[in-house]
């Protein structure tokens, strides 16, 4: 995802914000694996970890049938061991999954791949697909195949597994208005129902989706539209269940654009306050991304502002991931471009009174460093930050990472 060239103004310094760009030198980012085409490429992926510590995502292409793969990176005392648990065939079975995959309570990974399976769309409407661990042998199962009517089509976002086993997504197209769908899928005696829980139209409500997964938190969803909105520049929405199987949709916020944000891309962090904070791929003072923050009111309304804008220099710009935080607070994201050329780690810092500082504390280099991360980073339970990139490692088809603070 490359964006347009936007011209850059002097940043004023507010009461509210201190903006600061520095490179940190105490953190380590280390490649922990360099994909092959064989073993996949593009790892465009969200990263999950479960409690032995492994790593799951996926690969946009490469594997045995070029159509992407599913894999795993598990610890040993000798390094990381990459096993590629599903390859993709491009039919029936989907093709070319995008942001990586869910772990359930029973160990069961759930994915969506944008092509194959069946449907009017060329080349497949795609998938949702299940991934059953057995003995260590993995078998895949197609939950639904999308039809590109009104459930949607082409999925690319991760989905959200419930613990009653239910599944929740998004598409950017197809659905009723064509913008795309929120659907749930109830999973019942080895049978699977989906419905179409919001179609997209365009308006107030905001369209495409985003690839980012939703957050399920106390009973309602919570996610992100790219387009859209009472500006035409994407919405952060709520979805509450009201009565059996019914949904109310509410939009909590319209971005306006520069310099506000515009077209949220990734998911959301909620922190323990209830504050949502994301990043948006345009907006901001300089149009190239911002990081925001959305505060509720006891109203139920919510108030947005701008943390940071990004300035076009080596901090880095038109990011599309998720942010995470550590324990003091601090918010960590990627951007998908600037810096060196193949895009940041940068770090916000709350100061108190509402402002932040920003640190770059890693600009990617490329080959063999990762290159171009389109996705944020994961934190598992032993603290460690893991992400992965859609090019660079030692043969430039992508990398996972491990990033120590």
């Amino acid at each position: 995802m490359k964006s347009p060239t936007f011209s850059i103004r002097a940043v004023a310094a507010t009461a509210a914000f201190i903006f600061s760009v520095a490179t940190a030198a105490a953190v380590t980012t280390d490649v922990i694996f360099s994909f092959e085409e064989d073993e996949g490429e593009y790892a465009d992926t969200d990263l999950e970890t479960d409690s032995a510590g492994n790593i799951y995502g996926t690969t946009v292409l490469g594997g045995d049938h070029g159509s992407g793969t599913v894999f795993q990176l598990s610890p040993t005392p000798d390094g990381w061991v990459h096993t590629v648990l599903y390859s993709f065939t491009g039919g029936a079975d989907g093709g070319e999954p995008y942001k990586g995959v869910t772990l359930d309570r029973q160990g069961n990974l759930y994915g969506t791949a944008v092509t194959g399976g069946s449907g009017s769309c060329e080349g497949g409407c795609g998938v949702l697909y299940k991934l059953t661990n057995s003995g260590g042998t993995w078998t895949q199962s197609i939950i639904h195949a999308f039809t590109g009517g009104d459930d949607g089509s082409g999925p690319g976002a991760r989905v959200t597994v419930d613990q009653g086993g239910n599944i929740y997504g998004m598409t950017p197209t197809g659905g009723a208005y064509g913008l795309g769908t929120i659907y749930k899928i109830h999973q019942a005696g080895g049978a699977s129902d989906l419905r179409v829980i919001h179609a997209f139209t365009g308006g107030a409500d905001g369209g495409s989706g985003s690839a980012g997964r939703m957050i399920l938190r106390k009973g309602r969803l919570y996610g992100a539209a790219t387009t859209g909105g009472s500006y035409g520049s994407g919405v952060i929405f709520e979805l509450s269940p009201r009565g059996i199987g019914e949904w109310a949709f509410r939009t909590i916020y319209s971005f306006q654009g520069q310099p506000d944000g515009s077209f949220p891309y990734g998911a959301l962090l909620f922190d323990r306050s209830g504050k949502i904070y994301g990043t948006t791929y345009y907006g901001g003072d300089n149009g190239i991304g911002a990081v925001y923050e959305l505060s509720p009111r006891r109203s139920g309304e919510w108030d947005e502002r701008v943390i940071y804008s990004f300035q076009a220099g080596s901090d880095g710009n038109s990011p599309i991931s998720n942010l995470v935080s550590d324990a003091a607070g601090n918010l960590y994201g990627t951007t998908s471009e600037g810096g060196l050329g193949s895009g940041t780690i940068f770090k916000l810092s709350p100061l108190g009174g509402g402002q932040w500082t920003e640190t770059v504390v890693h600009p990617f280099q490329g080959p063999p460093d990762g290159a171009f991360a389109y996705n944020g980073m994961v934190v598992d339970r032993f603290g460690n930050f893991y992400g992965a990139t859609v090019h660079g490692g030692k043969n430039d088809d992508g990398s996972v990472y491990k990033f120590t603070p």
